[in-house]
């Protein structure tokens, strides 16, 4: 109802025919069959979900659609049920930004990510200190607010955990109605808040795991 979709990661993640793409939070297997269409018969795509019953879910729908390459794991994205080195490509929508230890999930993503593999992560982050009654509120966790980070420790984890070429490819703001405001906030709180550098925001960001190079072999090099 709030319109809180970070956005299509797959749309931005230069998936090419014969990738092997790994979905975070893959729910009932959308974005992994949009990763399909685009990686071919001749790539794998594996949607990994914390959830039972999603799991459930995607297979049955990839069974309908006979697509036998795309393939549903259960398991947390924090410890992947993959092994390393297996993906040319990582996605997530909306999924990161609930995680506690997202830190944790970087870590992950740069190990099942093949050398010189990327990923695409559509997630909501803050911009300032949102008004603690707004953060806190059920509502607005349901909205994958109250789990979000600021955006500069966001992209910091990125950058500390080995990524490079970090390019944010989408970002707009996520405009929270008045209607909505009203419950949490005064009159007063919404103009500051509005008229502030605080603010809530969908990006999507890309990065990438260095290519390995080869040793050094040139005479007195090592």
């Amino acid at each position: 109802d709030l319109g809180l979709g970070c956005g299509l990661p797959t749309q931005f993640a230069q998936i090419k025919p014969g990738n092997t793409v790994i979905d975070l939070g893959s729910g009932a297997g959308n974005d992994c069959f949009v990763a399909r269409a685009a990686t071919g018969v001749s790539g794998k795509v594996i949607g990994i979900d914390f959830t039972p019953a999603m799991i459930e879910k995607a297979r049955a729908n990839a069974e309908k659609l006979g697509f036998n390459n795309v393939e549903f794991r259960q398991g947390d994205i924090e410890q992947m049920p993959v092994t390393a080195n297996v993906a040319d490509v990582v996605v997530s929508n909306c999924v990161l930004n609930l995680v506690p230890n997202k830190d944790g999930v970087f870590k992950e993503i740069f190990r099942v990510l093949k050398p010189g593999g990327h990923f695409s992560i559509s997630d909501v982050v803050l911009v300032g200190n949102l008004p603690e009654a707004l953060r806190k509120d059920a509502e607005m966790y349901a909205g994958c607010v109250s789990g979000a980070i600021q955006k500069d420790v966001y992209l910091e984890l990125i950058r500390v955990n080995g990524f490079e070429n970090i390019t944010i490819q989408k970002e707009k703001p996520i405009i929270i109605p008045d209607d909505i405001l009203l419950n949490y906030l005064t009159p007063q709180e919404i103009a500051t808040f509005k008229n502030g550098t605080t603010g809530i925001f969908s990006i999507t960001v890309f990065a990438q795991k260095q290519e390995q190079t080869a040793g050094c072999c040139a005479p007195g090099c090592c």
